[in-house]
Parts: structure tokens; C-alpha cells; sequence
């Protein structure tokens, strides 16, 4: 375990009332270590920001989560990360980070990427159009094979330590195909981290930060329950068989 990835509470929490159970991550109860937390958290987004090259109000914000988690002596600290990545792959060495190692078979997704890249690139320069829908046509059945390749590699682990991709993951829900860039909201990376490093995930909260979304569905500090279409299915599965969740918050419809 990456020791720079643990954030320990500034706050006094001593007097706080600690869950016994995982709140619901599809639900909009948030507990007050996890508001703590995730104060603690935004404040230290406020500070480290400007390194980022990530402006959040003048461009898109994003979605950013915290993880309370019970170390093996007992005692709270707390994870966080961002949903995806920042801009121009910014790295912040605090955040849990990405399920996928880029690094995965000497740099496949760099590689696939600027082959894609270097076919658009063909298909500006030409003119005629039998030409363009071949190399179209190719750059679509490389992109689709470098996708499932990727979801092939974003490996989660279950509460009772099962391992399964995201495509296995998808494969037996009723969610269909995976979207893109299932696998890294902020939920998902958080509790892998905690299953990898024997932390017990107390409180789970995640909330926006920056420029509001034009339809105003998610706004700056706001917190949101966990997103249907990426993270259902593999929480879910993350959670199979699990009494880790409060028992009254169960509902996942």
C-alpha cells in the first residue's frame, strides 16, 4: 500500500458516530464522517488545483469521491480520486489511482492510440471516397478491438476476493456493452484500492466540483449518488454476496 494515497483526518472525529455498515453509494444519504472527509478532501482540491492544469470553472468540472476506510489497527483515514483522468493526464500522487496500469503490455493503449491517431491523419489527406470509407471503416474495427482490449485489463476484485474484468462483469448483468471509460468513475477505484490493501470501507461519498453542467445536473460541492450506466454493473459485482452495506439502504433499483 502506497502510504501517499492514505489521507488521516485533520478534523477531531473522536465524537463522531462512525457506520457500522457501507452507506448505499446508490443513495443520497451521506454520513457525517464522510462529510468530514469529504470537506477535508475539497480543501485540499482547493489548495493542489492550480498543479493540475485543470481549470474547473473555466472548463468542465468533474466528479471526485472519498472513501473512509478502517485501517488493520483500527483506526480512520480516507481515500479519494477523480473520475477519470484531468486534463493532459495530470497526475495527482495523493489520488487512489486507475484500476488500468497504462504500462500494461508495453504501452498497448498508447501504441493503439496513435495508430488511430495516424489513420485520421490518412484520411485528411485524401480525396477519394473509396479510399476514406476503407481506412474509416478500418480505424473503426481498431478502435473497437483496442476498447475491448482495454476493458479486458481493468480488472475488479469482489468482497470475497473474486476477480473478474469488466467485460465478464457486464457480460452477466443486464447493462449490455460497457460504456466508455466504465471502470473509472471514482466509486469503483476507491473500493478496489480499499479490497487490495485490507481496508475496510467505512463511508463512501462522492460530489462535483467546478463549472456546473449547462442542464444544471450536477453543481459545484453538490454530492450525488454513484452513475447507473458505468458503475451499477460493477459494484454490483463488487458486492455480491456482501453484508458490508447498511441493511436498510439495500434497495439498488
Amino acid at each position: 500500500m502506497d502510504k501517499r494515497h492514505i489521507f488521516n483526518f485533520k478534523t477531531d472525529i473522536s465524537q463522531i458516530n462512525i457506520p457500522t455498515k457501507l452507506n448505499n453509494p446508490f443513495g443520497l444519504s451521506i454520513s457525517d464522517i464522510a462529510s468530514v472527509a469529504a470537506k477535508e478532501f475539497q480543501e485540499f482540491i482547493s489548495s493542489e488545483s492550480q498543479v493540475w492544469n485543470h481549470d474547473f470553472f473555466i472548463e468542465k468540472g468533474k466528479m471526485f469521491g472519498i472513501l473512509v476506510v478502517q485501517k488493520e489497527d483500527n483506526t480512520y483515514s480516507y481515500l479519494g480520486t477523480v473520475s477519470g483522468k484531468l486534463r493532459g493526464n495530470s497526475i495527482c500522487d495523493k489520488f487512489v489511482p486507475s484500476v488500468f496500469d497504462e504500462s500494461t503490455d508495453d504501452f498497448f493503449i498508447n501504441r493503439g492510440m496513435k495508430e488511430l491517431t495516424e489513420i485520421s491523419f490518412q484520411i485528411k489527406k485524401l480525396n477519394n471516397p473509396s479510399e476514406i470509407n476503407v481506412l474509416k471503416e478500418k480505424r473503426k474495427q481498431k478502435s473497437f478491438a483496442l476498447q475491448q482490449q482495454l476493458f479486458e485489463n481493468y480488472q475488479f476484485l469482489n468482497f470475497s476476493g473474486k476477480e473478474k474484468n469488466v467485460l465478464q462483469i457486464f457480460e452477466n448483468s443486464s447493462h449490455g456493452n460497457p460504456p466508455s471509460a466504465a471502470g473509472e468513475c471514482a466509486a469503483p477505484k476507491l473500493l478496489q484500492y480499499a479490497f487490495e490493501n485490507s481496508l475496510k470501507p467505512i463511508a463512501l461519498a462522492e460530489f462535483w466540483w467546478g463549472n456546473s453542467l449547462k442542464n444544471k445536473e450536477r453543481e459545484h460541492k453538490v454530492f450525488y449518488p454513484a452513475c447507473k450506466n458505468k458503475c451499477r454493473p460493477i459494484l454490483e459485482y463488487m458486492f455480491d454476496d456482501s453484508e458490508l452495506f447498511n441493511e436498510a439502504n439495500l434497495d439498488f433499483e
